[in-house]
């Protein structure tokens, strides 16, 4: 059995343990704001924090948005999460941030996982410079474009992907790159986590063999 290497970040901000932070955080809130309130209620459950949950997420952004803003403004606190990763990173979060900003109210970041940042640490590739480009374009042509103008920056490209179109994006890539070695990376801090340098044509290979699922961040190495 062979050893491991642990990339262990450094813990920034106050003294509290981040996780410690995050769990004073959900007790204290007034309102938890969640992406999936079933998933948010077996966390709150399996650390005993009883607090109200709401939906928040991209369906229902535009409603929900103004309803928290009010709470917000009559002086409740509210939580912000996700199911997984940092809220506002590819998530509609980013509305209520800057919202709330514009109306002074104080944002309080607690720092956490980033599949962006995690990925770009087991790479093994230059992370001085890159690129974070969401998710790429749902219609191929858009798509191929968009990828044609990544490569052209020449730096480390990092794109989020979801199990219905990681095999359409590995073809992208493939025609845009060539079979070039790049990594893909799957449920990154889940219990299901995989990290994995190949060609697209092998990653499509492996994808072949079985179902697809999980939320996939791509590392694209510069050229």
């Amino acid at each position: 059995m062979s050893g491991r290497l642990v990339v262990c970040p450094t813990p920034i901000g106050n003294l509290e343990d981040v996780t410690l932070r995050v769990l004073a955080a959900l007790r204290g809130a007034d309102v938890v704001a969640c992406e999936d309130t079933r998933r948010t209620r077996a966390l709150l459950t399996h650390f005993d924090i009883h607090r109200p949950t709401v939906s928040y997420y991209e369906h229902n952004k535009l409603a929900r948005g103004p309803q928290l803003l009010r709470q917000l403004a009559e002086g409740r606190s509210i939580a912000l999460v996700t199911d997984a990763g940092t809220p506002g990173i590819s998530d509609p979060g980013f509305l209520l941030v800057r919202e709330a900003r514009a109306t002074g109210i104080p944002v309080v970041p607690v720092p956490g996982p980033s599949a962006v940042i995690t990925a770009l640490s087991a790479a093994g590739v230059p992370a001085d410079r890159f690129v974070f480009d969401g998710f790429l374009p749902y219609k191929p042509g858009r798509r191929l474009n968009r990828l044609r103008a990544l490569r052209e920056l020449e730096t480390t490209i990092v794109l989020y992907e979801s199990p219905h179109r990681i095999v359409a994006t590995l073809e992208a890539v493939r025609e845009v790159w060539g079979d070039v070695p790049l990594i893909v990376a799957r449920e990154l801090t889940k219990q299901f986590e995989e990290i994995v340098t190949a060609t697209p044509t092998a990653h499509l290979e492996r994808l072949a063999a079985g179902p697809i699922r999980g939320e996939f961040t791509l590392v694209i190495p510069p050229p």
